[in-house]
């Protein structure tokens, strides 16, 4: 990308893509349930959307890359949504986001560069970036304020959570990706049901604070959009959150089908 420029790094997607349709098998077969049984493709158009869905999962790792890089200045950004986060922080309580794996949310902070907010964003993750890819792109890249909260089994990163909400920080949670053996809550989702991790909106209904579901999507070669949409479930009515998020997240999916990057067996479909 230094010397050959971003389209030289998305010409050798085109090939990693394919490796990918063929050798990651799980990950294939997650993805065309989604657009076969989920969105109602044919089997070949499942297909071909299953490599333009890697395509595009690869790009936005591209793009992430090339913004912590110095090359922010050649994508542009729009805003959706952006006074709903002003009006969180307004009230100094800190918020919640839960976003989804959708788009490019790891470049959200870069948005809110834009307006500058001075609060941090801490994601809440149960694993951290493999350490010597992280060192890599912090030796070449600008330093990100994001900072990461790991879930941990005594349950010490609650205390994490309510410190960084004290100090009027976003948390985020992506509320998409159940692991098997932990707690969850059941939705119908595009058609069937599905499992959700349970604690992002046990967690998020109890905390006291504003939540909102935010997304960065790839609208074009290189422009992104943000959405910010408040969730109205009452106080401790995580169900009743788990419903907000499943509504604002179809809606999403609707509008980029190609953006699901959850390569992960979601529904109970053979």
């Amino acid at each position: 990308m230094k010397h050959l420029g971003l389209g030289s790094a998305y010409f050798i997607l085109y090939f990693v893509a394919f490796y990918f349709l063929f050798f990651s098998p799980k990950g294939t077969r997650a993805s065309y349930d989604y657009f076969k049984n989920r969105l109602g493709y044919n089997r070949l158009k499942s297909l071909r959307s299953v490599y333009r869905s890697y395509i595009l999962f690869g790009q936005t790792i591209i793009d992430k890359v090339a913004i912590r890089t110095g090359a922010r200045n050649k994508f542009t950004y729009e805003f959706d949504g952006v006074d709903l986060l002003k009006k969180m922080l307004a009230e100094e309580k800190g918020g919640v986001l839960i976003s989804a794996h959708v788009g490019n949310f790891e470049i959200a902070d870069y948005f809110f560069n834009e307006i500058d907010f001075k609060s941090q964003i801490h994601i809440v993750t149960t694993d951290q970036e493999h350490s010597e890819i992280k060192n890599y792109l912090e030796s070449v890249s600008e330093p990100s304020r994001i900072k990461f909260i790991l879930v941990k089994e005594d349950l010490s990163h609650i205390f994490e959570i309510n410190s960084a909400l004290r100090a009027n920080g976003l948390v985020c949670f992506t509320g998409d990706r159940y692991l098997e053996g932990t707690r969850f809550l059941t939705e119908e989702f595009l058609g069937a049901e599905a499992k959700f991790p349970a604690g992002p909106f046990l967690l998020s209904s109890r905390l006291k604070v504003p939540v909102a579901f935010v997304y960065v999507m790839k609208e074009s070669r290189k422009h992104y959009h943000l959405y910010t949409r408040l969730a109205t479930a009452k106080s401790r009515d995580a169900q009743g959150l788990l419903e907000n998020y499943k509504d604002s997240l179809t809606g999403m999916l609707k509008k980029y089908p190609y953006q699901w990057f959850n390569y992960f067996q979601f529904w109970n479909s053979k």
